[in-house]
């Protein structure tokens, strides 16, 4: 049979600090029961202190997968970071976690696609295993997007936070682990939701600095009408392409950017809430990070075999969905 590439572990990080509705509301024009009935979150985790980056969040999900696999770092091949926040504009952050975790012998290389970067990651970590030319791929998605919020804006503040999750792909030869993608763009979608200096268009400066250009822009009414869509569309493409119903799919893994936006997607691809990975209440949107930690959060009441569909949809925009049969048996 074909080599597959399988996820044989998975690993959540977040950070101790809580920010909640409440305490937004402290900072900002807005109220619990605003943000709640709009976003579905509750509150989010911030990492806090001085030189603090992306990387901390990723170190500790990859020494943690390395340990509930049973592996040294060192059989790493190779490892991907999927982020919008990386500790800098260059060096990759991917390279940063391999030095400080101690995965010697791996090559790493950031990928940038927003909220869809980890499946996007997932993916191009996969072709590395299919090929033959890897035996363990470590894919992380992080964001640290409290260091890109204005917490004066509450049409962002109050749905970003920080955190990371890591997988680990290995080969496979029992039909496991993806199966099939599908992953798109449209790149006339920036003007909706995008960082407007950093860049080399608008390199920084102090006037970029006081228009706090430097922090997420989004216009959320274009966003939410575009997502529903393409994410919705994706994953029935993907099933449909598969042979798969709704009764088929044991769990949509979607990304966490909204809870009407999840809602909407599962109602149009017929999914009962019961088959739906929630957990946005708790962590808000962590970009890269919401669909590894979904799997770390929903780990327990998963089963060998079970068909999931992964969903996401992010600045750019970029959109796509992953069909895979989980192979970690609990």
């Amino acid at each position: 049979m074909a080599i597959t590439a399988a996820i044989t572990a998975v690993e959540g990080y977040l950070p101790d600090y809580v920010l909640t509705n409440q305490e937004l509301s402290q900072m900002v024009e807005t109220s619990d029961e605003w943000i709640t009935s709009r976003t579905g979150i509750n509150e989010r985790r911030i990492l806090k202190g001085k030189e603090k980056g992306a990387s901390v969040m990723a170190i500790e999900a990859v020494n943690g997968l390395c340990k509930k696999r049973g592996i040294s770092p060192e059989e790493i091949d190779l490892l991907i970071v999927a982020t919008v926040t990386g500790d800098y504009i260059f060096p990759a952050t991917a390279n940063i976690v391999c030095d400080k975790v101690g995965a010697k012998n791996a090559w790493s290389f950031d990928v940038n696609a927003a909220c869809s970067g980890f499946i996007y990651a997932l993916t191009t970590g996969a072709q590395f295993i299919q090929t033959g030319a890897h035996k363990k791929v470590v894919v992380v998605g992080v964001d640290k997007m409290s260091s890109i919020i204005d917490y004066n804006d509450r049409t962002t503040c109050v749905i970003f936070g920080d955190g990371a999750g890591a997988v680990l792909l290995e080969p496979n030869t029992e039909g496991l682990g993806i199966i099939d993608f599908k992953h798109q763009v449209d790149g006339g979608g920036r003007v909706h939701l995008y960082q407007k200096a950093g860049g080399s268009v608008k390199p920084p400066s102090i006037e970029s600095v006081e228009k706090k250009e430097h922090f997420v822009y989004q216009e959320g009414q274009a966003v939410f009408k575009v997502a529903v869509k393409q994410m919705a569309d994706v994953s029935y493409e993907v099933m449909k392409r598969n042979n798969l119903t709704a009764d088929d799919i044991a769990w949509l893994v979607p990304h966490q950017a909204n809870k009407r936006i999840i809602e909407a997607v599962a109602k149009r691809m017929d999914l009962p809430e019961s088959k739906v990975m929630l957990n946005i209440h708790k962590y808000g949107n962590t970009t890269s990070g919401t669909i590894p930690l979904c799997l770390w959060d929903y780990q327990k009441q998963l089963k060998k075999g079970d068909n999931l569909i992964l969903s996401a949809f992010g600045g750019g925009f970029t959109w796509g969905a992953i069909y895979l049969k989980w192979a970690i048996n609990n």
